[in-house]
């Protein structure tokens, strides 16, 4: 019985990457084009996430600040804290660094992988789009509780999965698909 329960984590993690591939590799491609660019033209990334997904958020910015599968100069990354100010946590800390951190050019990487999370991101939106930021949004969840929050210049990727951990393990692949395409733009295929 414990065997077929693990067996199944592994099918619904199976079903649902090979369900979402390709309508979002649309928006992976966008996504990617935006991270060169603004790369290229001295913008940097500003990675974050909210409770577990701030993992996440660390761990793209280590894979764009360090290396994925090709050695590479370190492209301008890193995450924000949400635990950063003290008392106030949460989004509002990370709208905090945002608004003293970011610059226009900047890209903000967003990691949510809570559905009912979503609406609390408002306020480091309306921050981002102050720096004249534009931002990628990695959420989950069968319903867009971005839309009106997001911009024409933003990019979400949806993983229309009602469970957080099939979101999570989705977006870690989002991730390296995204600094997959990154180097590729930037330094060619691996041979």
């Amino acid at each position: 019985m414990l065997e077929q329960r693990i067996q199944q984590q592994f099918f619904e993690n199976a079903d649902l990457l090979y369900q979402v591939a390709e309508g979002l590799s649309r928006p992976l491609a966008t996504a990617a084009q935006m991270l060169v660019d603004g790369i290229t033209g001295g913008g940097r990334v500003l990675c974050c996430g909210l409770g577990l997904s701030a993992l996440d958020a660390r761990y793209m910015a280590a894979l764009l600040l360090g290396r994925f599968e090709q050695e590479r100069p370190g492209l301008a990354a890193f995450s924000l804290d949400a635990l950063a100010q003290g008392s106030e946590g949460g989004a509002a800390a990370l709208a905090r660094q945002v608004q003293t951190l970011g610059h226009p050019g900047d890209l903000l990487l967003i990691f949510e992988a809570q559905p009912a999370g979503q609406a609390a991101w408002a306020p480091v939106l309306e921050a981002a789009h102050a720096q004249d930021m534009s931002v990628i949004a990695l959420t989950g969840g069968p319903a867009d509780e971005l839309r009106g929050l997001l911009l024409d210049t933003d990019v979400q990727i949806r993983v229309p999965a009602g469970r957080q951990p099939r979101v999570a393990e989705a977006q870690r692949l989002l991730a390296h698909c995204l600094c997959d395409a990154v180097d590729l733009q930037l330094l060619g295929a691996v041979e």
